[in-house]
């Protein structure tokens, strides 16, 4: 969310298909130092200035050329150039030494540039720059696991956007033995496939990772019906109280392996479908709004002035402090109008006494809050225990825009979950890149909390144009752009309930998407009832779709809350 008015945020695109797309799980984790090297390391990268041309390279649709100007090192680099319908990768198999720790680097320059890398076998990773006019190093660290050889290194750009430069490529660290790509053998049949979750109309698998396996893809009675990169995949569209058999295969370029052995998964009674237990006493279909502890140009609110409209108030933003992954908030009683914090505390029971749930938002557009280990996850849980407490708040809002890492933010909200029993609301708010692929860290963060998600309110601006679930291309601002783009949520292992789609609230509050609430209004319609759709219409409807969220109440406002009071009005009529 942005705390001044009006500052887009870069336009990004999703990967070329969203359930089996290269992750882009911006990990935080990825900028952990580094394991000092050793004499014995070296850089596993062939042809890693590109000295000689595409030598040892491949990239997509054409895109790569190399040129002798800009130039990071020796006399050539890598330029890559966007379409509209491909991101301009280039990438190289990498020999490396099983169990071992890299360092993966490169110089960019340009357009969007990310740098990332696949087949670890443990954690994959990228980093990613905007716009760069120099030359600037992107840097992140893997581990490979016990069987892993070889590895996939990639630099891509984005969609539509200008050409990327790269130079420099590295991965240092232990001898890998490679002079050459190494050809890919069909891999192993997964082992280890077991039922992680359950729903009334879904089941969640997991396995273990495949050395040498670049995708996944299952089967439900002999028939595949979804292909996933990463080892977790949930199937949806199920009958309750139903026993399904399920396998699993892996493939890589050169083919596919045989069916793992089979596991039965039985979907549950309950009607509508699993997760939001830390939903409380929130109604079927509820409304958010972010409530801004800062004047930006918005009209200043106590939280007291919030409409009943929304049932769910996010106070932005609690911010990180010195101890890695802990944060603070301070109420800006100054800025505020002399807002005091007893009056804080007391408007926050207030609105709980009229059956609303006033929440602390972590990060926001410019947060930084880093949860990459179990002592900063630790760090995180308490820390927003303290302020539960302190405050009275009724849970957290996960608004980390500048990346998250999957593993330990799921331990971070399970262990806070203990803490706070099953009340606990628990929201999150991610850019739409991050919600593009069940590979993606935020959208696995999800899906690793189910059973206690309550919602997560997507933002459908700031972003350009994207891929819907039909592969087709849909510009922000329009009906169908927030239908086609939540169907990605819907059908990739979300409940409906969980799915909230987050619009600004005028056009002041984001650098752009803004609709008018009629649209708003028309997409709950088309995803709820099939009716008042655009040229997109789902499949098949979500009547328990969960409502709306805004940035912000302050913006909304000032507009006369021209936002909440039909979108609300709305939501609140959904059957």
């Amino acid at each position: 969310m942005d705390r001044a008015p009006g500052i887009p945020r870069p336009r990004r695109r999703r990967l070329a298909t969203w359930s089996a797309a290269t992750t882009l799980a911006l990990s935080v984790a990825g900028l952990a130092a580094a394991t000092p090297a050793s004499a014995a390391d070296v850089n596993n990268v062939r042809n890693a200035g590109f000295e000689s041309g595409l030598g040892d390279w491949t990239c997509s649709a054409g895109s790569g050329t190399t040129v002798s100007s800009p130039v990071h090192g020796g006399t050539a680099a890598l330029k890559a150039t966007p379409s509209g319908q491909d991101n301009a990768q280039c990438s190289q198999t990498v020999a490396v030494k099983p169990g071992s720790t890299y360092t993966l680097s490169a110089w960019v320059q340009g357009g969007y540039a990310y740098l990332g890398v696949s087949g670890t076998g443990t954690t994959d990773v990228s980093t990613w720059t905007p716009d760069a006019p120099s030359y600037k190093q992107l840097s992140t660290t893997f581990t490979t696991s016990a069987s892993t050889t070889s590895v996939t290194v990639y630099t891509h750009g984005w969609y539509g956007q200008s050409a990327y430069y790269a130079d420099d490529v590295s991965v240092f660290g232990p001898d890998g033995g490679g002079t050459g790509t190494p050809n890919p053998t069909v891999p192993a049949a997964p082992a280890g496939l077991a039922v992680s979750g359950t729903t009334s109309s879904s089941v969640s698998l997991s396995w273990s990772p495949v050395s040498g396996a670049t995708g996944y893809n299952v089967y439900r009675n002999g028939t595949k019906v979804t292909a996933v990169t990463g080892t977790s995949a949930t199937v949806t569209g199920l009958s309750a109280a139903t026993s399904y058999p399920f396998q699993v295969t892996a493939t890589n370029a050169a083919g596919e392996s045989a069916k793992s052995a089979t596991v039965t998964g039985t979907t549950t009674s309950g009607g509508g479908g699993g997760g939001g237990g830390g939903g409380g006493s929130l109604p079927k279909h509820a409304v958010t709004g972010y409530w801004q502890n800062f004047n930006n140009g918005a009209t200043v609110q106590k939280l007291s002035d919030v409409p009943a409209a929304y049932d769910i108030i996010a106070v932005a933003f609690a911010d990180s402090t010195s101890t890695p992954g802990a944060v603070s908030f301070n109420l800006d009683s100054a800025g505020l109008g002399g807002y005091t914090v007893d009056q804080f505390k007391a408007d926050i029971k207030a609105k709980q006494a009229a059956g609303k749930k006033v929440i602390v938002s972590i990060g926001g557009e410019k947060g930084t809050v880093s949860v990459n280990d179990a002592g900063s996850a630790a760090n995180f849980a308490n820390s927003v225990y303290s302020l539960m407490q302190t405050y009275g708040f009724d849970g957290v809002d996960i608004d980390l825009e500048n990346g998250l890492n999957p593993t330990y933010m799921t331990q971070a909200l399970r262990s806070l979950s203990a803490k706070a029993g099953s009340s606990l609301i628990i929201t999150m708010a991610p850019q739409t890149i991050d919600m593009q692929s069940t590979s993606g860290g935020y959208f696995q963060t999800a899906l690793n909390v189910k059973d206690i998600l309550t919602v997560v309110n997507m933002q459908y601006y700031n972003s350009g144009s994207m891929l819907g679930c039909d592969g087709k291309v849909y510009s922000q601002g329009t009906v169908d752009f927030l239908t086609a783009l939540a169907c990605i949520q819907l059908e990739g292992g979300l409940s409906p309930s969980q799915v909230g789609l987050g619009l600004p609230a005028s056009t002041r509050a984001a650098g752009g998407g803004y609709v008018s609430p009629s649209v708003v209004n028309n997409a709950l319609d088309c995803l709820t009832a099939g009716t008042n759709c655009g040229t997109f219409k789902p499949s098949r409807t979500y009547p328990d779709l969960r409502g709306a969220m805004t940035w912000s109440t302050n913006w909304d406002a000032a507009s006369g809350n021209a936002w909440s009071t039909p979108v609300g009005a709305k939501v609140h009529a959904l059957p």
